[in-house]
């Protein structure tokens, strides 16, 4: 039997966990960041907390099974586990050229074996997938690990203007198969709307649907047929999705952008008004 990551300490607690055959993974989340010695940062600190903006984590218990995680992302493992790269000299040319044109990584590290890895602390939000026999199409930088059962790999967009007005980039991730999957999201579950298709069409205006089936056909057009039409309605071009499937949209992700623009104007401000007076 592993040991817990979590262990005797009560500053951290499971917020969410899962299995599927012989890996589990957990949530962790630490309820206070004590360790800092700065007046500034402790203050930050005190309204961070009251905002639930805490630091979280993930442990993956293996059990003869194998996991696939974004590079850079391993904290520290223990156990019979071991790392495979899955690049070799036959097909590290291949990834490269990958690499250079969908700006992922060259690969992405897998571990396989029996004992627990736990990955790096973030202060964004974890949202565990159960899939089975499943496709989903996911934004770049979502994708944080994966058991083996599930094939990672980059997708582009299948129009022009999809690619270029959609705000979604050229490429996304396709994630396949069956097992468990962690994706790093701006917002917690709590903001998701799920929205179910049966052979219809959703409009979105703007690129906050975070996942979408991988059978959902994704493609940008003017909200209205006219382009009077569109100026009028203030919308101009909106993201649709038609088909019958999933698709996860965050509306709040919209705030947090206005939040965060906000907050570097004011700095912006204050560091100009600082600098006058000098």
């Amino acid at each position: 039997m592993l040991s817990s990551a979590v262990g005797t300490r009560e500053n951290i607690t499971v917020i969410d966990s899962a299995q599927c055959r012989g890996t589990r993974i957990e949530v962790l989340e630490y309820q206070k960041l004590m360790g800092s010695t700065d007046i500034g940062a402790a203050v930050n600190l005190y309204y961070m907390e009251k905002q639930n903006m805490r630091a979280r984590q993930i442990a993956v218990y293996l059990e003869n099974d194998s996991v696939t995680i974004e590079p850079g992302a391993m904290s520290y493992f223990k156990g019979k586990i071991e790392m495979v790269s899955g690049v070799t000299l036959g097909n590290a040319l291949g990834r490269m050229f990958s690499s250079m044109t969908t700006g992922e990584a060259v690969a992405q590290p897998e571990y396989r074996g029996t004992g627990l890895l736990v990955l790096e602390p973030s202060f964004r939000h974890f949202l565990v997938l159960n899939m089975e026999n499943e496709d989903i199409i996911v934004d770049k930088g979502m994708f944080y690990c994966a058991q083996g059962g599930v094939a990672v790999t980059p997708v582009m967009q299948k129009n022009v203007s999809s690619a270029l007005l959609g705000g979604e980039g050229i490429f996304q991730m396709e994630l396949k198969g069956t097992g468990l999957v962690v994706l790093e999201c701006r917002v917690p579950s709590s903001e998701i709307d799920v929205v179910e298709l049966k052979n219809e069409t959703l409009k979105v205006d703007g690129n906050f649907a975070v996942l979408r089936s991988g059978n959902i056909q994704f493609t940008v057009e003017r909200s209205a047929k006219t382009l009077i039409g569109s100026a009028v309605s203030g919308e101009g071009l909106v993201n649709v999705y038609s088909g019958t499937g999933t698709v996860w949209l965050a509306p709040s992700i919209k705030i947090y952008e206005n939040l965060d623009n906000g907050s570097r104007n004011l700095a912006n401000i204050n560091m100009n008004t600082s600098n006058s007076k000098k």
